[in-house]
């Protein structure tokens, strides 16, 4: 990964290392795109091109949308998504212009070099060149103007003393070995936590120049030794008794979701069934005031769902997918299977955040909605907890 930065003559650049063993062993992986929040991501993407050669092309990914429901067994929130233009200089999903792009495991030491370029014949003055280690957490929303940024790892190193720069390149190595690294790397749609290579040229009379290169943290997780069934019974009386059951309700990145639904009685003339994948992002401050206590974050509490203990809480519902189980009416009796890849869902899933940092938490639900002849959807909602068992995935 690299980076240029012009001023004075003087350009920057930024060669992060990847050790071919840490790459051989599995600790440092490359990656096709940079994750990001929206949905779009190719899931055929990383099958070999000839799979498609003689046949059928995949069908574009789905766009994001957000699901209104107007009827509803259970108490859930929808909200509206606008596009997000690249903020705080970290890249967007999407290509990467030919730039390899690495995920380092958590705890992996960081290193690289400095390339300092000057025109042939030119010279350079500098009070000093360091390079910073940042680990930081930006809330992206107009709401978080006066203290958007919070840096939970600053570290500082002195690459070369006050001089001058004679050399056409001058090439210095850094490394960061040891670094206790919180949280893992996310781009959200209103917060982000990012890694951040900083480089520092002091200059007499001015600020420093500085140029920024973000890298990718992933933290891999265990699943939790109690990994229960999801079993509820759910219906509207006299019309509807529906029960579904989901065989646990923590999943890796890459899992299955493996369930049934069975229809115990039905009175109204269901059209059909479909699953959602829904994303839920809060953030502000004293998040965790309430998640603590019950597990939900406060801003889907009963009353003002933008306000917790009179701090600002934003949240965005994003559905990732929907993925049709029925089509028709069903009868008393008969039992739906479901069988869900997550890899298949065009989106960057992430871990589940749980109150990271006091200040944002990512969630994310298993959305059963029926709809009848006359349009009306009915909806269920099931959390379900996501951890990393492979870097890159």
């Amino acid at each position: 990964m690299q980076g240029f930065f012009g001023g004075g003559g003087l350009k920057i650049h930024i060669d992060l290392h990847a050790d071919p063993h840490r790459v051989a062993a599995g600790e440092v992986v490359p990656l096709d795109h940079v994750p990001s929040w929206k949905t779009g991501k190719n899931p055929f993407a990383s099958l070999p091109k000839k799979t498609f050669e003689n046949g059928p092309q995949p069908p574009p990914p789905p766009t994001m949308q957000i699901q209104q429901q107007p009827n509803q067994w259970y108490g859930g929130n929808s909200g509206t998504a606008t596009p997000l233009t690249g903020a705080n200089g970290i890249m967007e999903g999407g290509g990467n212009n030919g730039v390899v792009v690495y995920a380092y495991g958590d705890g992996q030491d960081v290193q690289g070099a400095v390339h300092l370029i000057l025109p042939p014949g030119k010279s350079y003055d500098h009070l000093g060149i360091k390079v910073q280690l940042l680990g930081r957490i930006t809330m992206k929303h107009a709401t978080y103007e006066s203290r958007p940024h919070y840096d939970f790892i600053s570290l500082l190193k002195e690459l070369q003393p006050p001089g001058t720069l004679y050399q056409t390149q001058t090439s210095i190595p850094f490394y960061f070995n040891g670094v206790d690294q919180p949280y893992e790397t996310y781009n959200g749609r209103n917060v982000s936590v990012r890694y951040i290579i900083r480089v520092l040229v002091e200059r007499k009379f001015f600020p420093a120049m500085k140029h920024d290169q973000d890298i990718i943290i992933q933290k891999l997780g265990v699943e939790p030794r109690l990994n229960e069934m999801i079993k509820m019974e759910v219906g509207i009386e006299d019309c509807l008794h529906i029960e579904f059951q989901y065989k646990k309700r923590c999943f890796h990145l890459t899992d299955c979701i493996v369930g049934t639904v069975h229809f115990m009685l039905v009175m109204i003339k269901i059209k059909y069934m479909e699953l959602a994948v829904i994303r839920r992002e809060s953030c502000g401050d004293g998040l965790a005031s309430n998640v603590a206590s019950t597990g939900i974050p406060s801003a889907h509490i009963g009353g003002n769902p933008n306000t917790n203990n009179g701090h600002s809480v934003l949240t965005e519902t994003q559905t990732l997918t929907r993925y049709e189980i029925m089509d028709g009416a069903p009868v008393k009796g008969e039992s739906i299977p479901v069988r869900l890849y997550l890899a298949g869902i065009p989106a960057d899933l992430t871990p589940t955040f749980d109150s990271a940092n006091n200040r944002f938490s990512v969630r994310y639900f298993l959305n059963l909605v029926l709809v009848d002849e006359e349009d009306r959807r009915y909806f269920k909602q099931q959390e379900i907890f996501l951890w990393r068992k492979e870097y890159g995935n």
